[in-house]
């Protein structure tokens, strides 16, 4: 077996099959280090894992279109003419779709170009790594559990009632926003709860109505983040 992977390309180039798996393990790491930074960093409202995984597998990708073109000019231009074509015959809204889309043109490129052993290690890995994401839940987030918000009557000076009702409930209670009007007492209040027992929450809503100064309250259960 590994005799055949040695000598499987039929191509110009032989292949260096310890280089070629050095430089796909290499691109694979490199873009796990920058998925985890994104994860670390990311502050913003709109969060998408699928973006986060692309992250991890577009190097990997990448790397196997180099691999595969091999100084070709002709090759090159090639696939720049294929992915234009399905990207004119296709939106692809997701980024994942994308990493897909571009993988299989590559192995189809490999194996055209009689690259059959970078094919067969290309397809094997990168099958790896969607399943390493899709077992592992790799780019999953969970902050809060529970989205409240509601309007405080009173002035904001007496919120410790409030405050420390949140914090019996919750492990960490952040207002997300708040938002005052002249001459209207109190404020608009957003929170963001990672509840001490999610399945309690039904208790908190109803300990929250019986607070002197709470009203217009909604709540919304909080998933893992995903796409906004």
């Amino acid at each position: 077996m590994i005799e055949w992977l040695q000598g499987g390309d039929y191509a110009t180039a032989p292949m260096n099959l310890p280089a070629m798996l050095l430089a796909l393990m290499l691109a694979f790491l490199c873009g796990q280090t920058i998925a985890w930074v994104y994860m670390w960093t990311h502050a913003g409202l709109s969060y998408s894992r699928s973006f986060v995984n692309s992250l991890v597998v577009i190097p990997v990708i990448v790397a196997l279109v180099m691999l595969v073109l091999s100084n070709s000019l002709v090759t090159a231009f090639g696939l720049m003419a294929v992915f234009a074509i399905v990207r004119f015959r296709n939106i692809l809204r997701d980024t994942m779709d994308t990493a897909h889309v571009l993988a299989v043109i590559v192995l189809g490129m490999a194996c055209g170009t009689q690259k059959f052993s970078s094919a067969l290690m290309g397809v094997i890995l990168i099958c790896s790594i969607l399943a390493y994401l899709r077992f592992t839940g790799f780019g999953t987030r969970h902050r809060y559990d529970l989205v409240l918000n509601l309007h405080w009557g009173r002035p904001l000076e007496e919120m410790g009632e409030l405050d420390r009702l949140l914090a019996r409930h919750s492990f960490r209670a952040h207002c997300a926003g708040q938002r005052t009007q002249e001459g209207i007492l109190g404020a608009d209040l957003s929170y963001r709860l990672l509840l001490r027992d999610p399945l309690r929450a039904g208790e908190l809503i109803s300990e929250l109505k019986t607070v002197n100064g709470v009203s217009r309250l909604s709540s919304l259960k909080a998933e893992d983040e995903s796409e906004l």
